[in-house]
This record gives structure tokens, sequence and C-alpha cells, in this order.
């Protein structure tokens, strides 16, 4: 950790075994380092947590993360979602902040989550996440989810729809979300423990639960966008810049 603080921060990463489009792809290869271990790594290096866990349904990731130096956590597999993997570590361990960090993006920004880090150094801060400037050609992409914020940085909503419409205001530069998020422990389990709402259901944002009930999300810019691993052509990807930090 090299941020000075006066609370602490567990950095978790949620890790499924199954996987849809690149089967069991938590633990796919990367020089010699599992995928889910090499996310746990570089969240680890990037020096915004006091220490950095995986919470999995699977004992084959329990046992590759600890034979790669990190500490693993064995979940109900009927865990809903990634959120509530990372609220049954908050049940086991007593920090004040939790980052939900995504298993599947071993190059995951560093300076980003120094931010989301250090957002709870104001005590108004219950949640934070980040954003990263939306491509024109993301605009109608479901999968890129959209989100405004208030005068505060508060976000007002999240959509998987361009938001807001850009009917007459030229000028809009539309915001990307990018799913790292920080909760202080007594709103992440209070959040784990609300049933999902219709604008949740709707969308199939989890995020909206939050602000449907009430919860601020301090919403900050990330230094870079993220590269998520979905496929075989992602990883591929992430191996050459691997290789390419490598040579340098």
């Amino acid at each position: 950790m090299t941020d000075k603080r006066n609370y602490s921060v567990i950095g978790v990463v949620p890790a499924r075994l199954a996987s849809t489009r690149l089967p069991e792809k938590m633990l796919a290869d990367l020089a010699g380092t599992p995928l889910v271990a090499m996310t746990a790594r570089s969240a680890m290096a990037s020096g915004a947590f006091d220490e950095v866990v995986v919470a999995t349904d699977s004992q084959k990731i329990v046992e590759a993360v600890e034979k790669s130096g990190f500490k693993a956590y064995l979940t109900d597999p009927e865990l809903p979602s990634g959120t509530a993997r990372v609220a049954e570590v908050a049940r086991q361990t007593d920090a004040d902040v939790y980052v939900n960090i995504q298993g599947d993006e071993p190059l995951i920004d560093g300076e980003g989550l120094r931010r989301v880090a250090q957002a709870f150094a104001d005590p108004g801060v219950k949640m934070a996440t980040l954003w990263f400037p939306l491509l024109p050609e993301d605009e109608g992409n479901p999968n890129a989810v959209k989100l405004v914020v208030d005068c505060n940085d508060d976000a007002i909503y999240f959509s998987r729809s361009i938001i807001p419409f850009p009917r007459s205001y030229e000028r809009f530069a539309p915001r990307k979300h990018l799913g790292v998020y920080g909760y202080r422990r007594e709103t992440l389990l209070q959040l784990t423990s609300l049933a999902a709402c219709d604008l949740e259901k709707v969308e199939s944002l989890e995020q909206l639960r939050a602000l449907y009930h009430g919860i601020k999300i301090r919403v900050l810019p990330a230094a870079r966008d993220s590269i998520g691993v979905d496929t075989h052509a992602d990883l591929e990807r992430v191996r050459e810049e691997l290789r390419r930090r490598k040579a340098k």
C-alpha cells in the first residue's frame, strides 16, 4: 500500500469457474500465471490495497490462486453475483472499504483503482466507481453501459441505452461505465440484503439497486479504458500486450 490513509481497503476479485464464451477463462494461462491470479497481482501492484483476495465458487480456482501466493475464499456456488461474493468476504473480514475488481481484467488500470480507494477519504462517500469517455462506435452497444452524473459527480443513472439522448446539444460527451466498485463495509452489506428493484431487472444492471434505494455512487474518471477477457481473441490480445511489455 502506497497511499497514507486512516482506513483499510481490501480488493476482492470475484471469480466463477463457468464462463460461456471462453470456458474456464479464469484459469487461462498468461505467461505461466492463471488469468485470475494475474488480475490479483495487477491489483496488488497498484498500491491501492492493504490486501487483495479472490472470492470463488471453485476449488480449482482456490488452488490456482493459493499456488500463486494469494488468499482465496471458497464461497457458496449459489450466490447470485460477484457483489454477493464480495459481501461474503466482508462478513469474514473487517476492513473499512472493499473494492470489487473484475476477475477477467489482468491489465486493470492501477491508477483507477487508486482513485477508487482514495475516494473514501471523503466520509460522505458510500460507494465509488469509474468512468471513461464513450467511443462513438459504442453508443449503440448495450454491453457498453452509459451513465450521467450530478454536479457532485454522483451518479444519476446508468443505462444500456445512450444517455442523455443527444437531441439538440452537440457538445455533450457521453461517458462509459467501468465496472470497478468500492463500498464501505456497511453499505456493501446493506446493498446485498436488499431485493432487486424493477430498474435493475429491466436494465440488468445491479448498481441501479443502490440508486433506487438512495445510496449515492461517486463516479471518478479512469486513467484508461478497461480490457476484459471474454473471448479467445481477447486472451490473445492480452498475451501480446504482456509480451510487448516484457520486451521493453
